[in-house]
């Protein structure tokens, strides 16, 4: 695997106890022509964090030769993943691309410990 992985965004609801959500993204690109374009908008949206309401923490990441890109992000709760999902940037990153490959989510609960070791918390629910 070579997987690339940005730093750790941390988000306004950082300091927030548990339990919380990990939310695991995975895209496969079916061109790798579309990886620039899909790069730029995730650090788009990275940008938006900060703001994010729920959001505690996340990394983006991308394996170039299998073509697959992603995040893994910590939420308060599954309402605020779902808000997430439904800003406009967002909406607007997934209907470019929905149909230029194939994405995979998998959400699961966490304990407030689990972020504070980010090396455990990215072993246990980062992409495999």
């Amino acid at each position: 695997m070579s997987l690339l992985r940005s730093r750790w965004y941390a988000g306004p609801a950082a300091a927030q106890p548990g339990p919380l959500v990990a939310a695991l993204t995975d895209y496969r690109m079916d061109r790798l022509l579309d990886l620039p374009g899909i790069a730029r908008r995730g650090l788009s949206l990275a940008r938006l964090w900060p703001a994010l309401d729920g959001a505690v923490g996340m990394w983006l990441w991308a394996d170039p030769i299998a073509r697959r890109v992603g995040s893994l992000s910590v939420w308060r709760t599954e309402d605020d993943l779902r808000a997430f999902v439904r800003v406009p940037e967002h909406v607007r990153i997934m209907r470019e691309y929905r149909h230029r490959g194939t994405l995979r989510s998998i959400t699961s609960p966490i304990d407030v410990l689990d972020v504070l070791d980010r090396a455990a918390l990215w072993r246990a629910h980062g992409p495999k």
